[in-house]
């Protein structure tokens, strides 16, 4: 049941997120900022060989799956640096 709502939560959060950085080129920075700093962290812990227990499971991310995730928010990144800082958005009239 725990693991079905971690699901809905990431799919709902995931959805809003991208809806988001549609519309926004400064939610788009701010995300650049957001992957940037987890792709660190995620990077940190798979190198110190932490293993992170997922509240309220008997669940544990592994590093090998810390190094994956940070490969992923590392492309996610630079994927929000390049639309939110270098390639700027259309202005939209209203």
């Amino acid at each position: 049941m725990i693991i079905a709502a971690y699901a809905i939560a990431g799919i709902l959060m995931a959805a809003g997120s991208f809806y988001l950085a549609w519309q926004s080129i400064d939610f788009r920075k701010f995300l650049a900022g957001a992957f940037f700093v987890s792709s660190g962290i995620l990077a940190y812990l798979s190198a110190a060989d932490v293993s992170v227990p997922l509240l309220g499971t008997g669940l544990v991310e592994t590093p090998s799956i810390s190094a994956a995730r940070a490969v992923v928010h590392f492309a996610l990144f630079l994927l929000c640096l390049y639309s939110g800082f270098f390639r700027g958005g259309r202005v939209r009239p209203r």
